[in-house]
């Protein structure tokens, strides 16, 4: 009786610790994301009256929001980003690295390279960019022969913003699938090449379902941060381009509208429709990988 209830004493005390140590992230949780998403949404449903005071309005910002020709722009914009980003990004991303993954000379120094960007100021690699796409004196139109305003012409900002994106992106998504493809068993390429199997052969029927689990994780992350992208279309196109109403993002179109127009009931109601979507985005992604992830061994 007496070493189960020393058994029971100490089973408590473990527990009490554990709650100790998860405390301090429960409680971040809590304070940084849990509360300002609940503020958020009834904020969404006022009118903000200035000094951090707010009237109540109903589904007025709701009903404004989906009248606006401005919004649904929005809206296909930000769709449009992840469409021409998340594809490529994750092709280019698993190609480099299976690259890296080879046997190959100076392979520590090429994947300091491709990881290079993420360690750069996004601020630094945006005036980069803004130079390289320069209509007038950037060095990509020296090479090419051309007058293009990459950043200036309605028809071509968008794929100018999702270059950058990608090469900004490339690295970090290279590195965590390069985890997931040291992962996977030598044996099953040693079987495979016994059985005549080609290299091609091994990416599709090895390779690539093996590595699919952190395929589909750094697809959900590509995809969220694709959604929520708006530091790097701030920094590119300046307000006063005649092209931003063409590359405008919902997270782009919620700055405007709180911290420029002031209306933070507006913009908390785009942050709701963002959320919504980003949320629509992950189901889908959850109910399709079932088809198409293989998480055996």
């Amino acid at each position: 009786m007496k070493k189960n209830n020393k058994l029971s004493r100490t089973s408590r005390q473990e527990q009490l610790w554990a709650y100790i140590m998860v405390a301090p992230t429960i409680i971040g949780l809590i304070v940084l994301n849990l509360w300002p998403f609940v503020q958020t949404v009834y904020t969404s449903f006022c009118e903000h009256l200035g000094f951090g005071h707010y009237q109540f309005v109903g589904l007025e910002n709701y009903i404004k929001m989906f009248q606006n020709p401005e919004f649904w722009r929005a809206t296909w914009n930000t769709i449009l980003f992840c469409i021409l980003t998340v594809p490529v990004g994750l092709f280019l991303s698993l190609l480099v690295a299976v690259m890296l993954n080879a046997k190959i000379k100076f392979k520590g120094g090429f994947r300091t390279i491709f990881f290079l960007p993420m360690v750069c100021a996004p601020a630094a690699v945006t005036m980069v960019w803004r130079w390289i796409f320069n209509g007038e004196y950037g060095i990509l139109n020296q090479v090419l022969g051309t007058k293009i305003g990459w950043i200036t012409d309605p028809n071509v900002v968008m794929v100018s913003c999702a270059i950058v994106a990608i090469w900004s992106n490339i690295g970090y998504d290279a590195i965590l699938l390069l985890a997931g493809l040291q992962n996977i068993p030598k044996s099953l390429y040693e079987a495979n090449s016994i059985d005549g199997a080609g290299k091609v052969r091994q990416f599709f029927t090895i390779t690539l379902p093996m590595v699919s689990p952190t395929l589909f994780v750094v697809m959900i992350m590509r995809l969220m941060a694709s959604v929520k992208v708006y530091d790097l279309i701030y920094m590119m196109v300046e307000e006063t381009n005649p092209a931003v109403t063409n590359v405008q993002s919902l997270m782009y179109l919620f700055y405007r509208s709180s911290f420029v127009a002031g209306d933070r009931g507006y913009g908390s109601a785009i942050v709701i429709w963002t959320v919504l979507l980003i949320g629509m985005v992950t189901i889908i992604q959850f109910v399709g990988q079932k088809k198409w992830v293989n998480y055996d061994v």
